[in-house]
C-alpha cells in the first residue's frame, strides 16, 4: 500500500479538490496528527472530490494497487502543508 500524505505536521485548516486521473480506485481518509484515523472515502478513475481538511490533521491519499496512479489537486487555505509519500 503507497500512500501520499498531505499535511501531516501542525496547520491551519485547508480544503482539497481532487481528481482521480487514474485507472484504479483510490482511497483519501483524514488523520489527525494526534493519531487516528476517519473520513475515508473511495475516488474512482476520473471522479472528482472535494475534502475540507481540519487544522493539524493529514490528508492520505491511498493506493492499494502495484499501478503507478496520479491525481490532480488544487489546495486551499493554510498552504504551508508537509508533502510525504509512504511505502
Amino acid at each position: 500500500m503507497d500512500s501520499f500524505i498531505l499535511g501531516n505536521n501542525e496547520h491551519g485548516s485547508f480544503s482539497v479538490k481532487l481528481k482521480n486521473i487514474s485507472a484504479v480506485d483510490l482511497e483519501v481518509f483524514h488523520a489527525p496528527i494526534s493519531g487516528g484515523r476517519h473520513s475515508s472515502i473511495i475516488v474512482k478513475p476520473a471522479q472528482s472530490a472535494k475534502v475540507k481538511v481540519d487544522k493539524n490533521t493529514a490528508l492520505h491519499i491511498v493506493n492499494d494497487t502495484k499501478d503507478i496512479v496520479n491525481v490532480e489537486l488544487n489546495v486551499t487555505g493554510d498552504t504551508g502543508l508537509s508533502m510525504g509519500y509512504n511505502k
